[in-house]
């Protein structure tokens, strides 16, 4: 992929670790549920008068929203019962000290807007956001990466729960403190987009104020190709699939693209919405949906899509409007559409699609959706879709969309605009003073390409070990092992290789506490278990455990000299005429025996010297 085939800016979303940003509660997530209240967003108009064209969307689901208030991580702020605080301190020089790292011009006073969003995340109907510093930049091999702007924000609150008409949120969440960065559109291929994401992590890292874990840093992307248009895609939580959604967005919208070309050789015109009622043709139908929309006393509501035969599901797959159709009818509700390109299958047999045919009078070129449900519900559904096909006539329509695990996206929400913007009055501006900024110069942490060779040279650490520490912001635990337990080689092992070897086995490493870390190191400083084990050891406590749980659980306490010397003896005698034969070359094959009853309970070095000893003594040395 060349660079002119690709434009990509990032925004990433950091959770500071203090605590809330607008009140003094704890940002930590909770498990309790506790009590509970319900409500009801609607949009309202920005101070220009506007409305938002997402949050309009969002108002037509008619969604009840409801919050559960843990104690000590939510309270009458976050349940917008009580006005906010004052913006925490340290949260705000936070920001103000990362904008100072990225050389960015700094407002001269802070002041808070309101961010209308009324998806339930907030219970509000708003976000707080303030914009801290502006025209700032990332060196990044040899490139300058702009970044255009900077902002302090709130966090929005859980999604625990999703029924019919309802959405459950938990306000543990909601409040915390987020650093927003939003870069230039700088970056033109899928890894460079890795690069600057990965940078940006660690120099946020090094500030030592930032969360660490799943869901606490996460990335929109805003995407786009010439002849395209921009596409976001919000809250990528994984690091590593980041190039695939850009290789995905690329494909997606060259596809959209090739597509209109198709559309407008055949002269295809505006879709009319001209619905019409095909209960009758599948009165009949063995297709489990329509079965039980019929059951529900729903309807087949069908309609006409002339001239996009084809481009719905065609050309062995590589054409796919039909799920960008789906995407926008899910929207209504619905659970999804049928199309003609795809038909028959899922139950609805050939001789049912040629009677909905001949009900639309459709040529050769012409298709159809049907939507199954209730009937006004399957009547938006096929609007929806049926606006997205008129989108499709001009190539790449702006919009949001959601990442899923595989790499995709699928549709969530026009592309918000300016009109969701208003001020905030409940929050008072912010002076960042002379002194203010002068205290943040003085105080800038250590960049990490510093903190690397300081690791390499005072630990005897390869440079590499000490930039993967850096990455993951595990720099200063190690230096604590270090110099606690002077175990630099093991730590630094364990942090660059054996952790990211369990974290791509799907483990959560993140969620191992500090502390939990150093009694491990403690223990195996004391001799309670060897470090060949350390790896079992952490996958064990990913699950929750402490490390003396965990070696209990894999039977991991240390072994005495003498028993050891029993175990080795006992494998060299049931193998006599092996060792006989094979004098002291018999050490390498006779090794793996041995360590798989002794790993974690021998050092490796202390078995291999028992082995070598218990084969001399039986080849008469």
């Amino acid at each position: 992929m060349s660079e002119h085939e690709l434009t990509c800016g990032i925004e990433i979303h950091q959770q500071l670790d203090t605590t809330k940003l607008f009140c003094s509660c704890r940002s930590e997530l909770a498990e309790s549920e506790d009590e509970t209240f319900l409500r009801r967003l609607r949009p309202t108009a920005s101070e220009m008068g506007e409305m938002d064209r997402a949050a309009l969307l969002e108002a037509q689901k008619k969604m009840s929203f409801r919050y559960q208030a843990p104690p000590g991580v939510s309270c009458l702020v976050d349940a917008d019962e009580e006005p906010p605080h004052r913006a925490d301190v340290e949260a705000t020089d936070t920001v103000l000290t990362f904008a100072t790292m990225m050389n960015a011009n700094i407002v001269d006073e802070i002041h808070f807007m309101r961010k209308l969003v009324i998806d339930g995340s907030n219970t509000t109907g708003f976000q707080r956001t303030a914009l801290i510093a502006m025209d700032g930049h990332l060196d990044l091999n040899g490139r300058k990466i702009g970044i255009q702007s900077i902002c302090l924000e709130e966090d929005s609150a859980r999604k625990v729960d999703v029924g019919d008409g309802e959405i459950t949120y938990r306000l543990d969440r909601l409040g915390i403190p987020l650093i927003e960065i939003a870069t230039g559109p700088d970056m033109h291929t899928p890894e460079e987009v890795k690069e600057v994401a990965m940078r940006i992590g660690t120099l946020l890292r090094a500030t030592k104020r930032v969360k660490r874990g799943i869901g606490s840093i996460r990335e929109d992307l805003n995407i786009s190709i010439p002849g395209g248009a921009r596409i976001e895609i919000k809250g990528v939580q994984e690091l590593r699939l980041l190039p695939l959604y850009v290789e995905n967005e690329v494909k997606r919208q060259r596809m959209l693209l090739r597509i209109r070309d198709i559309l407008d050789e055949r002269g295809v015109g505006s879709v009319e919405f001209k619905p019409v009622d095909a209960t009758e043709a599948f009165k009949g139908s063995q297709s489990k949906v329509i079965k039980g929309a019929l059951k529900s006393k729903g309807k087949v509501i069908a309609v006409k899509l002339p001239g996009f035969a084809g481009v719905l599901n065609g050309e062995d797959g590589s054409l796919r409007l039909g799920s960008e159709l789906a995407g926008r009818a899910r929207t209504r509700g619905v659970k999804g559409i049928f199309h003609s390109d795809e038909l028959p299958a899922y139950g609805i047999e050939a001789e049912e699609v040629d009677a909905l045919r001949n009900l639309l009078s459709l040529k050769d070129d012409d298709a159809f959706a049907i939507c199954a449900a209730p009937k006004a519900k399957a009547m938006e559904a096929l609007q929806m879709a049926v606006d997205r096909a008129n989108e499709a006539l001009e190539g790449v329509p702006e919009e949001t969309r959601d990442p899923l695990p595989d790499g995709s996206t699928r549709y969530s929400r026009p592309l918000p605009g300016a009109a969701r913007m208003y001020p905030e009055t409940d929050v008072p501006p912010v002076t960042v003073d002379d002194e203010r900024l002068r205290t943040i110069r003085e105080n800038l942490p250590e960049l990490p390409d510093e903190t690397v060779k300081r690791l390499v040279k005072d630990h005897d650490i390869n440079e590499q070990q000490a930039s993967q520490l850096v990455r993951n912001g595990r720099d200063e635990l190690f230096v604590t092992i270090a110099e606690a337990h002077g175990s630099a080689g093991v730590a630094a092992t364990l942090f660059a290789n054996t952790l990211p070897e369990l974290e791509r086995e799907g483990l959560d490493t993140d969620s191992l506490r500090d502390d939990a870390v150093m009694e491990a190191f403690r223990l195996l400083k004391e001799g309670a278990f060897a470090k060949e084990a350390l790896p079992s050891l952490f996958r064990e406590m990913c699950s929750g455990i402490s490390p003396q749980e965990a070696i209990e659980s894999l039977g991991l306490s240390a072994m005495s000299t003498d028993e050891a010397e029993d175990v080795v003896r006992r494998i060299v005698q049931d193998r006599v005429g092996f060792v006989r034969e094979k004098g002291m070359a018999a050490i390498g094959p006779l090794m793996g025996p041995v360590m798989a009853e002794l790993r974690g309970k021998v050092d490796g070095k202390e078995a291999n010297s028992l082995l070598k000893r218990m084969i001399e003594e039986v080849i008469g040395r």
